[in-house]
C-alpha cells in the first residue's frame, strides 16, 4: 500500500511515498497546504497522529471532495482514527498556514481481515498452562486434556483458587499487607455465554470463553478473608424487554456451581434453589451458628399481628431465652426486620443461644417482624413515617404486654440491606424505644423527595442519601451504631455504593458526637455473611468491652470479627 504526496509547485519526481510507521517531517517555511494520497480497501482501519502545530487534517475523496475532518486545530487532541468506507484512493490534505512545520505519522493500517480480538490471556497459571497446552493438540487429543482438568476439577473442587505468589494464604502476620489469592469461576459447556451472579465486582459479570473449548471461565484477585454465595447462569436468554427485564433474565438459568461441594442454603429443593460458598482460608469463622448441646434453647412463638396504622397483617416471631424473666434488670432486646430471613438463613434464635452461653451477651429476648409481602417490604422499609409509628405504637407496646421488652440502651433494632436503612431511621424517630442500631449492608444510597426542602420551582427534590442529611441536620440523639458493609459492595458508583454511603454515614455520624463501631468484611450483599456477622454487631452493642472478656472469649471474637478498623 502507497502513499503519495504532493503540494504546490513541487515536481513529480519529488513525490515521496509514506510507509506505515514511518514519520513524515514537513519543515516549516514549506507551502501551508500539503496533501497525501493513499489506497485503502473497504473496512481498512488507519490510525495516526500529527505532531507539531497545524491548523487542521481532512479526509478527502480522489476528487477532493470532503469526507471528514481527521484532526482540528480548536481540539486538544492530535489524534486520529478512520475506517474505509469503500475500497479506493483518498487523500489526507493537511493546512498549516503558519508554516511552522510538523510531523505526520501513520501508526497502523490494519486490513479488515485482521481485525479480530486477540484472544485474552487467562490469568490464572494453571489455565494459561491449559491454553498453550490446547493450541498444539486437536481433535481426540485436545479432548483428552479437556477430560483430564474437568476430572482435576472434580476432584479440587469449584472454583479455582491459586496463590499469587510464593507465599501461602494460611496466615497474615499482624500489620502485613493482606494475602490476596487468584479465584476462578468456571462452567462447563454453554451455548452462548455464561453469567456469574452476585460475583465479587458486585454485579453479574460474564465468563469468557477458553479458546473454543468447553471451558468458560472468570478470574478475579480477591484477599484470603473473602466469603460469598454466588450461582452460575449458562445461556441466559437475550429478551426484547427493558434493560431490567433483561437484567432480571439471569434468574431463568441461575443455578448452584455443580462441582462446588459446598452450597447455601445446605438443603434446598433443587439446584436453582441453591447457591454455592466461596470460602478462603482466612474468611471470618461463624461460631455460633449450630446448636450446641451445652446451651440452653430459648422458646419460639410465632403470632399473626394486624396494624390498625397500616391496615395489613404479618407474622411476629417472638424469642424468649432460657428463664427468661420480664422484669430483670441487666435483660437485652433484638428487633430486626425481614423475619423470613433472619428465622431461616440468618439462625437469629440460636445465635442468641450460644452468644449467651458464651457470656459475650446478656439474656436477650427477640422480635422478629415478617412482612405481609414484597411491595409492602418496598413501601415500609425505606424512610416511612407511618411505619415507625407501627413499631412505636403497636408493636413495640404490645410486645411488652407479652413480657418482651427492655430498657432502650438495651435495645437493638437490626436488618440488612432495606432493613439497616428501616434500622437507623425508626431509631431516630423513636429513640425512646431504641438506644442501639445494628446495619448490615443498609441502603443508604436511597434518596426521597424532602417536602421540606423545596426547590425553585416550589417541586420536591430527590435527595440522595436522605437518611444521612437527617442525621446531620438534627440534634445528636442518645444512639450507639454497629455499621458493617462488604468491599464487594461497591458496583452502584464511586459515591452511591453501599460501601461508600455507609461510610458516609459513619463520618457524619461520628462528626456528631455518636459512637460508631464500623466494620468492613471481604463480601458481598449476602446472607452468607451476615449470619456470621449478626453476632459481631450483637456483642459491640450489647456485651462486655473487649478488655473485659476473658481469654476464651476474646479468642472467639477476634476469630469471628476481624473487620473491625
Amino acid at each position: 500500500m502507497a502513499l503519495a504526496a504532493s503540494h504546490s509547485g513541487m515536481a513529480a519526481s519529488a513525490i515521496a511515498t509514506l510507509s506505515p510507521g514511518v514519520p513524515v517531517r514537513v519543515a516549516g517555511g514549506d507551502a501551508s497546504e500539503r496533501s497525501w494520497t493513499l489506497a485503502l480497501q473497504a473496512g481498512d482501519f488507519l490510525r495516526g497522529r500529527v505532531i507539531g502545530g497545524i491548523a487542521s487534517l481532512d479526509l478527502q475523496d480522489e476528487r477532493g471532495r470532503h469526507l471528514r475532518r481527521l484532526v482540528d486545530a480548536r481540539e486538544l487532541s492530535r489524534d486520529f482514527m478512520l475506517v474505509a468506507p469503500a475500497s479506493g484512493t483518498y487523500r489526507l490534505l493537511a493546512r498549516d498556514p503558519e508554516r511552522a512545520g510538523y510531523t505526520l505519522v501513520t501508526e497502523q493500517i490494519l486490513p479488515k481481515t485482521a481485525q479480530r480480538l486477540v484472544p485474552a490471556t487467562p490469568r490464572s497459571p494453571l489455565l494459561r498452562q491449559l491454553s498453550d497446552q490446547l493450541a498444539s493438540l486437536s481433535g481426540a487429543a485436545a479432548q483428552a486434556a479437556l477430560d483430564a482438568f474437568w476430572r482435576d476439577m472434580a476432584v479440587r473442587g469449584t472454583p479455582l483458587v491459586e496463590s499469587l505468589s510464593a507465599e501461602a494464604c494460611a496466615g497474615t502476620a499482624e500489620g502485613a499487607r493482606p494475602c490476596e489469592l487468584l479465584v476462578s469461576f468456571l462452567w462447563r459447556g454453554a451455548r452462548h455465554g455464561v453469567m456469574l451472579r452476585s460475583s465479587p465486582s458486585g454485579d453479574h459479570d460474564p465468563l469468557r470463553r477458553l479458546g473454543d473449548s468447553d471451558i468458560w471461565y472468570r478470574s478475579y484477585r480477591l484477599p484470603a478473608s473473602a466469603r460469598l454465595s454466588y450461582q452460575l447462569a449458562p445461556d441466559v436468554p437475550s429478551l426484547p424487554r427493558p434493560a431490567l427485564e433483561r437484567r432480571r433474565a439471569i434468574l431463568a438459568t441461575a443455578q448452584r456451581d455443580p462441582l462446588n461441594p459446598m452450597t447455601f442454603p445446605v438443603s434446598g429443593v433443587d439446584r436453582y434453589q441453591r447457591q454455592s460458598v466461596l470460602q478462603l482460608p482466612q474468611a471470618p469463622l461463624q461460631p455460633w451458628l449450630e446448636p450446641r448441646a451445652h446451651s440452653s434453647r430459648g422458646r419460639v412463638e410465632k403470632h399473626l399481628f394486624s396494624s390498625r396504622l397500616l391496615g395489613n397483617t404479618r407474622e411476629i416471631t417472638l424469642y424468649r431465652p432460657a428463664g427468661w424473666q420480664a422484669e430483670a434488670s441487666g435483660r437485652g432486646l433484638l428487633v430486626v426486620f425481614d423475619a423470613h430471613a433472619y428465622d431461616g438463613r440468618v439462625p437469629t434464635p440460636t445465635i442468641l443461644d450460644n452468644l449467651r452461653s458464651d457470656g459475650l451477651v446478656p439474656p436477650t429476648a427477640a422480635i422478629l417482624i415478617g412482612n405481609p409481602d414484597a411491595a409492602a417490604r418496598a413501601a415500609e422499609l425505606p424512610p416511612n413515617r407511618l411505619f415507625a409509628r407501627f413499631i412505636a405504637e403497636e408493636l413495640m407496646p404490645w410486645a411488652r404486654n407479652q413480657g418482651i421488652g427492655a430498657s432502650a440502651g438495651q435495645s437493638v433494632i437490626a436488618g440488612s440491606s432495606y432493613g439497616g436503612l428501616a434500622s437507623a431511621y425508626v431509631a431516630l424517630r423513636h429513640p425512646e424505644w431504641f438506644g442501639n442500631v445494628l446495619s448490615q449492608s443498609g441502603s443508604f444510597w436511597w434518596g426521597k423527595a424532602d417536602n421540606e426542602a423545596p426547590n425553585g420551582n416550589g417541586a420536591a427534590e430527590e435527595e440522595p442519601q436522605w437518611l444521612t442529611r437527617q442525621y446531620a441536620r438534627q440534634d445528636r440523639l442518645p444512639l450507639r451504631f454497629y455499621l458493617e458493609a462488604g468491599l464487594f459492595e461497591s458496583k452502584r458508583g464511586q459515591s452511591g455504593s453501599i460501601l461508600a454511603t455507609t461510610r458516609h454515614l459513619r463520618d457524619v455520624l461520628r462528626a456528631k458526637g455518636y459512637p460508631v463501631t464500623h466494620a468492613e468484611y471481604a463480601s458481598g450483599h449476602d446472607y452468607l455473611h451476615w449470619r456470621g456477622s449478626l453476632a459481631c454487631g450483637l456483642v459491640v452493642l450489647l456485651g462486655p468491652k473487649p478488655e473485659a472478656m476473658t481469654d476464651a472469649q476474646r479468642g472467639l471474637w477476634d476469630d469471628a470479627c476481624p473487620g473491625r478498623p
